[in-house]
């Protein structure tokens, strides 16, 4: 890349995360200046901040595959090698699944399918995987994700899932590991007892509340309780009896700037082992609306924590039973579970295209899952056909060609991506990106 196209490069990224993070970099730049520091470490994990960027460049390039049905179903939004991992779903069932649906929206089946692949090939690169391993890896992948495609048009029963009983290799462990996790080890590591009560531990990442600030929290999650289904809500006149709230912070990557509080609440009885410990966490504005026709998706959601809420009800089925929404200062929060079965898929001993093989098919897997799940059979009305239908018209007779360009499309924009990270770090450094790097 040359030098005036560098610059050009450069300025795109910074007017893309500026349009995208200005109010929230002005609301907590120190939380920002962590984030942007981490996005500098290495070329994934500036991937992984960088959704927005993705969104900018793939939504200006045409599609070849998706028609008005398969270019508008319900996407992850922001699918990566790190956005699985396991939970304990609304059956009491263990399941290795996505994670993370933060910016889950409506858009083309094949975005969740690029970002996948990209981030796949920028983990075999910093693995020193020679091209054509990656390329075979992201190929299994993709026939992976259309043989579920297919098995759900086969079959009448969509209730497809990985679970420990027909999972083998990392993700059976995964699981394992996470069935061997207890709720008391996560209740004594963020709470204390006293006097036979329990409350949260202070810590450099907990906030006492003021009384003002407290009460709205209270009250927003009294509206919160509202939005929990009928047929997943448990008996109120003891389950959700709060006990102690603070506000909370130190997540995630995508979470920078975002107010967040922990709420905990007595749980099935009054013995002290079963508390239940929730994440009230603000929403934010998916990546891809910023750059797709919004009329009509927007005014089907009170607010980004409605929308965020409703997306994962639509893309994952089994939802944690106590997955709700609410608002604070009239801005959206999506509540939920701090569950301890959260276990994420460990990459890290992953150095082996055989070992990584073996991960990818089941990955592939649960993306066709999320898309198929999200129908005409969901819950929301905003996708009222068969999504394995739509995907099979588009790719009839094409398969081939559709795994050759979404891999294409992986090796190359994984080189532009480990050039945007170095652009990115030389303008973080030199302070044109929102904040100070001191």
């Amino acid at each position: 890349m040359g030098h005036s196209a560098a610059g050009d490069r450069t300025d795109r990224i910074v007017a893309v995360l500026d349009d995208a993070f200005a109010p929230l970099m002005e609301a907590d730049p120190a939380a920002f200046r962590h984030k942007y520091r981490t996005m500098a470490s290495d070329p994934h994990a500036f991937y992984r901040g960088t959704a927005c960027l993705f969104y900018a460049d793939v939504t200006a390039e045409d599609d070849p595959f998706c028609d008005e049905r398969s270019g508008r179903i319900w996407v992850h939004g922001d699918l990566h090698v790190e956005n699985f991992g396991t939970y304990l779903n609304s059956d009491g069932r263990l399941v290795f699944d996505i994670n993370d649906f933060d910016e889950a929206y409506l858009g083309r089946f094949t975005w969740d399918l690029q970002r996948f692949a990209a981030s796949l090939a920028l983990v075999g690169w910093q693995k020193a995987l020679p091209e054509d391993d990656v390329r075979r890896l992201v190929g299994r992948y993709l026939r992976a994700y259309l043989a579920q495609v297919d098995a759900y048009r086969d079959s009448e029963d969509d209730d497809f899932s990985l679970h420990l009983d027909n999972t083998d290799g990392p993700v059976h462990q995964a699981l394992v590991a996470a069935r061997q996790e207890r709720r008391a080890d996560l209740l004594d590591g963020l709470t204390v007892i006293e006097d036979g009560t329990r409350g949260f531990r202070d810590g450099a990442t907990v906030r006492r509340l003021g009384k003002r600030e407290r009460s709205a929290v209270v009250a927003a999650f009294e509206r919160y309780l509202d939005t929990i289904p009928q047929t997943k809500r448990f008996d109120r006149a003891l389950f959700y009896e709060l006990r102690d709230v603070v506000g909370k912070s130190g997540f995630g990557i995508g979470s920078a700037g975002l107010l967040a509080y922990n709420l905990l609440v007595e749980g099935f009885s009054q013995a002290l082992d079963n508390d239940v410990v929730l994440s009230m966490k603000q929403a934010n504005v998916p990546a891809v609306s910023r750059f797709v026709d919004t009329g009509a998706v927007e005014r089907y959601f009170e607010h980004e924590g409605h929308r965020t809420v409703v997306s994962q009800r639509a893309l994952q089925v089994h939802t944690d039973p106590l997955l709700g929404h609410t608002d604070l200062d009239g801005v959206g929060y999506v509540v939920s579970e701090l569950s301890p079965y959260e276990v994420d898929l460990d990459w890290s001993e992953l150095t082996e295209p055989d070992q990584i093989a073996s991960v990818v098919d089941p990955l592939g897997r649960a993306t066709a899952k999320i898309h198929c799940a999200s129908d005409e059979d969901s819950d929301q009305d905003l996708v009222d056909f068969q999504v394995e239908d739509a995907i099979a018209e588009c790719v009839h007779r094409r398969r081939k060609e559709l795994v050759a360009w979404v891999t294409d499309f992986a090796m190359t924009y994984a080189e532009q991506v480990r050039t945007d990270h170095a652009l990115f770090v030389e303008a973080f450094r030199g302070g044109r990106i929102g904040v100070s790097a001191t």
